[in-house]
C-alpha cells in the first residue's frame, strides 16, 4: 500500500482531497489489528504522528477548556497538568493496553476507530466535548453526541479528519472505571465516566460498550438532579445511588458476545454508576 508522509496539516488537507480512499494513521493501534488479523486492506495510508501541532494541547484559561491534539498519546495524559486538568480523562487512559501501546495510541486514534468499547470515549461523552474537524475547503465543530454514529462509524465525511478535541475544565470530582475478563490489557466488557459539575449542580454520567454507542445515561442524570442538589459538595445514601445505577442500566442495550452477555453488561454499568457516584459524594 502506498504510504505518504504530509510534511504539515496543510499539506494532509491537501492530500485527503485528492485521495478520497485514503486512511489517516495515527497510532496505528487499532489499524494494524485490522490489518494483520482482518485482512483489512487501505488505500493510501497517511501517517501524522510526526505533525507537531497535532502533539500538543493547550489549556485556555480564560474560556475554561483544553483543547488536545489528534495525536496526542494516551501516554500524555496519564500524568502531569493535563491529568490534573481532566482526572477522567487520565483515568482512562491509565487502563488502555500496555506502556507501548499508550505510547503510539492517541486521541484521535479512539475517535477514528469509534469502537463502543474504546476507553477515552465515555469521557468525552461525559464532559460534552467538542471535537474539530478539518477538510481543504472547511472546518466543522461537533458535539461528540454527533460524532459518534454507530458501531466503529463516525460523521466524517470524505476529504475530513479530526484535529482536534476540546474539553471543558471543570470543578467537581470526576472519574472513570471499567470491567473486563482481566485486570490489565483489557477491552471494555462495560465501563462509565461520572463528572461532577460543581458549579452547575450536574452529574453526567456515560457508559461504553453496552449500546452501538457511547449512552449519556440522560435519564439517570435527570432522575439524580430531582433527588440530591449537586451544587457544589454533596452527598447521597445507598438507596439513591443504587437507584441511579439501575436506571442507568435501564438506558443500555448491550448484546451478548464472546466477551460477556447482555445480563452482566447491564449488572456491571449499574454498579459502576453506583461506585462512581458514591465516590464523588462526600
Amino acid at each position: 500500500m502506498p504510504v505518504l508522509r504530509p510534511r504539515s496539516v496543510d499539506h494532509l488537507l491537501h492530500l485527503l482531497a485528492d485521495t478520497p480512499d485514503a486512511s489517516v494513521l495515527a497510532g496505528g493501534t487499532d489499524m494494524m489489528v485490522e490489518i494483520n488479523l482482518h485482512g483489512r486492506r487501505p488505500g493510501t495510508v497517511l501517517p501524522i504522528g510526526s505533525l507537531e501541532e497535532l502533539r500538543e494541547w493547550e489549556h485556555q484559561r480564560r474560556a475554561g477548556t483544553v483543547t488536545i491534539g489528534a495525536a496526542v498519546p494516551y501516554a500524555d495524559m496519564e500524568t502531569g497538568e493535563l491529568a490534573d486538568l481532566v482526572p477522567a480523562l487520565a483515568q482512562a487512559a491509565r487502563t488502555v493496553g500496555s506502556p507501548q501501546i499508550r505510547a503510539a495510541g492517541t486521541i484521535g486514534g479512539n475517535l477514528g476507530t469509534c469502537s463502543p468499547a474504546g476507553d477515552i470515549l465515555p469521557v468525552l461523552s461525559a464532559l460534552d466535548a467538542i471535537i474539530h474537524v478539518l477538510h481543504r475547503d472547511h472546518s466543522r465543530d461537533l458535539l461528540f453526541s454527533d460524532f459518534m454514529t454507530g458501531v466503529k462509524r463516525n460523521s466524517l465525511r470524505p476529504g475530513e479528519f479530526v484535529h482536534s478535541v476540546t474539553v471543558p475544565v471543570t470543578r467537581g470530582w470526576q472519574g472513570y472505571a471499567k470491567v473486563g475478563t482481566r485486570n490489565a490489557m483489557v477491552i471494555s466488557t462495560a465501563s462509565a465516566c461520572l463528572v461532577h459539575d460543581a458549579d452547575e449542580g450536574h452529574v453526567a454520567l456515560a457508559l461504553g460498550a453496552v449500546a452501538p454507542t457511547i449512552v449519556r445515561a440522560s435519564k439517570a442524570e435527570a432522575w439524580l438532579s430531582q433527588q440530591v442538589d449537586l451544587r457544589g459538595s454533596f452527598s447521597v445514601s445507598i438507596e439513591i445511588a443504587q437507584e441511579f445505577g439501575r436506571r442507568a442500566a435501564s438506558e443500555t442495550s448491550p448484546i451478548s458476545d464472546h466477551r460477556s452477555t447482555a445480563d452482566y453488561r447491564r449488572h456491571a454499568v449499574s454498579v459502576l454508576a453506583r461506585r462512581l457516584l458514591e465516590r464523588s459524594a462526600t
